[in-house]
């Protein structure tokens, strides 16, 4: 099944490719997508939406209205990582 969650805090490639990375070392995920514009990202697993909220809110992207200043700090720290993977 198709999961769409709105989060916070996608700026770049490197945002994305964190994002893209985590999520696909999961298990069960078969594919992940994320729409920097909106700010969305769908993954395509049989699983809980549950393990994929506490995996990008740890990443730094939280749930849209979730956002604090400790999570923008982690998303700049995700997006210099996912930028020196790229």
């Amino acid at each position: 099944m198709k999961l769409t969650l709105e989060v916070e805090n996608i700026k770049c490639g490197g945002c994305m490719n964190s994002i893209k990375t985590a999520l696909q070392q999961m298990e069960s995920v078969q594919k992940v997508s994320i729409d920097k514009d909106n700010e969305t990202v769908t993954i395509e697993s049989d699983s809980d939406i549950e393990p994929f909220i506490k995996k990008l809110n740890d990443l730094g992207y939280p749930q849209k209205g979730n956002n604090s200043l400790l999570k923008k700090a982690k998303s700049y720290v995700s997006c210099a990582v996912g930028n020196l993977k790229s």
